[in-house]
């Protein structure tokens, strides 16, 4: 009879445990993946897509900024560790060691930002160079992580930003791999840029 019980508890464990992968596959994953971006946005070829032709990640997140383009873009230009910091949650990028701080105000010696300058994520850790600029239109970093403005009207800003990388674990290590980069990378990712893109919303609709 305990057995019995036990066998039932060890499969409804496994039960519950794959119903709650399956949710996160088939239900959060494409959530989270595509936060805030319309299907014209998750479609549209953006520059930087071509640094990763068959990506494992392809992340595209976007909002509306009630302010025009010229003021949305300083807030971009000055991004980095070592300069306007990421907008995000400080405390958790400097629980890592990041020794990070947000800007909020637009400060002029950081607006230079041009094409072969690094941003740094970490003062540890290599930076990402700028691989091309469009003024008040795009920023592409290496990784294929770009930022992207889009004017809907004077007064209104889409703010994209995509991001895709790729992976290939060796047969060995390919769960512990899939589960790093599903489980964990992707997740704090996609919380870190969704308040990142809120970062830059409040304070470009403060300046507007």
């Amino acid at each position: 009879m305990r057995r019995r019980k036990s066998n039932g508890k060890l499969l409804g464990t496994a039960l519950g445990a794959a119903g709650a992968l399956a949710a996160y596959v088939f239900l959060v994953r494409p959530w989270h993946l595509t936060w805030g971006a319309t299907d014209e946005e998750i479609e549209m070829t953006l520059p930087g897509d071509e640094l990763v032709e068959h990506p494992q990640l392809n992340a595209t997140h976007a909002i509306t900024i009630n302010a025009p383009v010229e003021k949305v873009w300083p807030w971009l230009l000055q991004i980095g560790q070592n300069r306007g910091g990421f907008y995000s949650y400080t405390w958790l990028e400097n629980l890592v060691g990041c020794d990070m701080r947000n800007a909020d105000r637009i400060v002029p010696e950081w607006q230079d930002l041009k094409v072969g300058d690094e941003v740094w994520l970490h003062p540890k850790a290599p930076p990402l160079r700028v691989l091309a600029i469009e003024p008040e239109r795009a920023i592409v970093l290496e990784k294929s992580w770009g930022f992207f403005l889009r004017p809907v009207d004077e007064n209104t800003t889409r703010l994209i930003i995509r991001g895709r990388g790729d992976f290939n674990p060796d047969f060995k290590n390919a769960l512990l791999n899939v589960v790093l980069w599903r489980g964990i990378f992707e997740p704090a990712h996609f919380i870190m840029e969704r308040q990142m893109l809120l970062g830059i919303k409040q304070r470009a609709e403060s300046t507007a």
